[in-house]
């Protein structure tokens, strides 16, 4: 499997980068923990931990052991392997590695993980730990690819959607096991009761489409992102990988290309 790009993370905005690379004719594997709490989870190869497989705008993604990757592969799917500590990493050899977790600090990722490292926004720096950064933060440097340096630094406000940017997170008011009372694809009210945490009301803090909710019954913390509401109120962003995933997955096509040219 040397010529395998493996991404670690299968929430929407590697999911984005996995689909653009996957109609690229790459073989891809997707990276995720036992409990994923993405948020876009229509859009996103995470899901298959739940329901065992999911379509994302035509390209299927399969949970599977690390015995099945290859026969998954050759299937033309994507494999989604549970491996929370990236143990099989190396035995997959990957040719490429992008670090698609999102957390705005390396937890780990190495230049040496393999021939051609990518790391998706802050927390990396290009020539010191992977070979290329690509900006996630939406605005004109969205998708720029960074061969020395880092991305912009994290400003802890999401992009503006409608006029729109903090009011449209949901985020849990304590800790406790989530429950959903609304599904993904609804239309929401400002003030009305989208979900629990425990025995507290979630509740949209404007109007629009709910375009994401975290999986039902898994533990968050206080604080924490679990949902989404575009305020665009079209329904089909729901199911569809967003603008920004696909800029991002741009990105990294156009870094892998440039890496092994510039190296090799």
């Amino acid at each position: 499997m040397s010529q395998l790009i493996v991404i670690k993370s299968g929430g929407d905005i590697a999911t984005g980068v996995a689909h653009k690379l996957h109609q690229c004719g790459f073989d891809v594997v997707s990276i995720e923990l036992p409990q994923p709490t993405v948020v876009r989870r229509t859009v996103s190869f995470a899901q298959a931990v739940f329901s065992d497989e999911v379509t994302v705008e035509g390209t299927i993604a399969r949970r599977v052991s690390f015995d099945e990757i290859e026969s998954t592969l050759a299937a033309g799917c994507i494999p989604v392997l549970v491996d929370p500590d990236g143990v099989y990493i190396k035995l997959l050899n990957p040719q490429v590695l992008v670090d698609g977790i999102l957390a705005k600090h390396n937890s780990g990722t190495k230049i040496t993980d393999a021939p051609i490292v990518i790391g998706l926004g802050p927390g990396f720096t290009a020539g010191v730990d992977v070979h290329a950064v690509i900006e996630t933060m939406r605005g004109h440097d969205l998708g720029r690819v960074y061969y020395d340096g880092t991305a912009l630094p994290d400003t802890g406000i999401p992009g503006e959607i409608a006029g729109y940017t903090i009011e449209r997170l949901l985020r849990a008011p304590i800790s406790g096991v989530f429950t959903h009372k609304c599904e993904i694809g609804d239309l929401v009210i400002a003030g009305e009761v989208v979900g629990y945490v425990a025995d507290q009301e979630v509740i949209a803090t404007i109007t629009g489409i709910l375009r994401g909710l975290i999986h039902d019954n898994l533990i968050v913390k206080a604080g924490m992102k679990i949902g989404d509401i575009d305020p665009r109120c079209r329904k089909e962003h729901c199911f569809s990988i967003s603008d920004k995933a696909r800029a991002i997955g741009g990105g990294v096509l156009e870094a892998i290309l440039y890496v092994k040219k510039r190296d090799y």
